[in-house]
């Protein structure tokens, strides 16, 4: 018997459709991610995956409907990685964490402190079901009330990650949590992964998407610098494709192909594929 699962908005139940990702592409012979930690708790939780039809059909090569989430949740964990090697100081704010354990796979440095926010009906699940580790914190917050950030240290460069986050935060709401989040800290990276308009419209109409798109509260942007004019400080240092990503080369043949015949277009690639953001500020 799984664990009893709270009341969950389709905000907070998003965090399974990635979950469930990483779980079934580490039950692949040669797994993208190889998140195992990610089996383990979808299995202890005996959550039904088959609530996301884009996990449960056969019709595509698993390889294909689980790339987006593993290989980006890959490219983030890079930029992660890098910063906290080069900044072993460094204060790590996973945005939405949900029950993601990327403290793990990135491996910081002793000496950073990493914090994984989410609303607290998410964190008690995270405290059931995530191992503790050394100088990881779980924050319970709404990330929109401005009251948690005072736990959080402010003399120290910062690594922000918001993987899957955009879509369920207001524009005004992100904008507003970015500014404050950017001005907590003396300089440090954002990371996310950009939704267009066109993804967005895609995420709140698909039936294999009804249980989350109710949720959904932010239409998406499509020009990768639209967020250096928020008033943020934010700069655009990368843009990762993921149809340009070297993973392609492992997805059966129909999908490989059509994904690297959309990569010879940035507008292409964007409108059709996860996206990778990185920016400094």
């Amino acid at each position: 018997m799984g664990i009893a699962l709270p009341p969950l908005t389709p905000a907070q139940e998003s965090l399974f459709l990635t979950l469930g990702s990483r779980a079934i592409d580490s039950r692949l012979p040669s797994p993208l991610l190889g998140d195992t930690m990610a089996d383990d708790i979808v299995t202890a939780v005996g959550y039904d995956l088959d609530r996301f039809p884009t996990l449960r059909t056969r019709l595509v090569d698993p390889k294909a409907k689980i790339f987006d989430v593993t290989v980006r949740a890959k490219r983030i964990d890079e930029v992660v990685r890098r910063f906290v090697l080069a900044r072993p100081d460094a204060v790590v704010l996973d945005l939405g964490a949900g029950l993601d354990g990327r403290v793990f796979r990135v491996d910081p440095p002793p000496t950073v402190d990493w914090y994984d926010v989410d609303f607290p009906e998410v964190v008690a699940l995270r405290r059931q079901l995530v191992p503790p580790r050394a100088n990881a914190h779980n924050v319970a917050a709404d990330l929109t009330d401005p009251g948690w950030l005072a736990g959080i240290p402010g003399d120290r460069p910062a690594m922000l990650v918001a993987d899957g986050l955009l879509p369920f935060v207001a524009p005004d709401d992100l904008v507003a949590l970015l500014g404050r989040l950017t001005a907590h800290s003396p300089a440090g990276e954002l990371a996310l992964n950009a939704y267009t308009r066109y993804l967005i419209w895609g995420l709140k109409h698909s039936r294999a998407m009804r249980a989350i798109s109710g949720g959904v509260a932010n239409p998406g942007f499509s020009d990768p610098r639209l967020p250096e004019r928020w008033g943020c400080g934010l700069t655009l240092l990368e843009e990762i494709f993921l149809t340009r990503a070297p993973e392609v080369a492992e997805m059966a043949r129909p999908g490989r192909a059509a994904t690297r015949l959309a990569a010879r277009s940035a507008r292409v690639s964007r409108m059709i594929a996860t996206v990778v953001l990185r920016y400094s500020f």
